[in-house]
């Protein structure tokens, strides 16, 4: 006759479980934060490389009262750079880049 033990079957308990998601919704809290800083960290440091590449090729300009258009055309900028620079709010006055106004 078959003894009628029940198979012992391995599973996590409701308490492993709630412990679990605790943990995880704890490290969500802690990263979600750091990540948002360090996007807008990344987002003014590229801001600043972009605004010194700008005032790099103005000062290289040869002409008098460079202009995005002059400088596109003289091909120090790209039409990408200039397009950018304008719809950022980049301006240059008298000699110098400014910006962005926002």
């Amino acid at each position: 006759m078959k003894s009628l033990r029940r198979k012992k079957q391995s599973a996590f308990t409701l308490i492993e479980m709630v412990i679990v998601l605790f943990i995880i919704s704890l490290l969500l809290l802690i990263i979600i934060p750091n990540i948002n800083s360090q996007k807008n960290s990344a987002k003014n440091k590229t801001d600043a490389a972009f605004k010194t590449t700008l005032q790099t090729q103005v000062d290289m300009y040869d002409g008098d009262n460079p202009t995005w258009g002059k400088l596109q055309s003289d091909n120090y900028l790209s039409s990408a750079q200039v397009n950018k620079a304008q719809k950022e709010g980049y301006a240059i006055e008298n000699g110098t880049v400014v910006g962005p106004k926002k």
